[in-house]
């Protein structure tokens, strides 16, 4: 099992998630088959997010934005990922998470 951070704009929460089928679970929590995923820390995390969620998002979508990147719709997953592109545990936690991102 891979530890991960789920953001849920809807709900403005961040939680500990377990991944067992790697990027099929990602898949999954995020509820769309294509995802997409950018650097969010200088130890491997990543998030993952729908890749197409600025063409879905409507001006009810709930979004987020982490640091400085564009803010997303939807659900976003923040994991650890080596070079080779193996998932590993995310390394940030939940609450400097929380720190860094803002819900609209």
């Amino acid at each position: 099992m891979t530890k991960a951070l789920l953001i849920d704009p809807n709900t403005q929460s961040i939680s500990q998630v377990e991944l067992d089928q790697g990027l099929e679970s990602i898949q999954a929590l995020i509820g769309q088959i294509s995802i997409d995923s950018d650097e969010v820390g200088q130890d491997g995390d990543r998030l993952f997010f729908d890749e197409a969620c600025f063409i879905r998002a409507t001006a009810a979508s709930k979004r987020f934005k982490l640091d400085t990147l564009p803010p997303v719709a939807g659900i976003g997953v923040v994991v650890g990922q080596q070079a080779d592109g193996t998932l590993k545990d995310v390394l940030v936690s939940p609450e400097t998470l929380q720190g860094r991102v803002r819900f609209s």
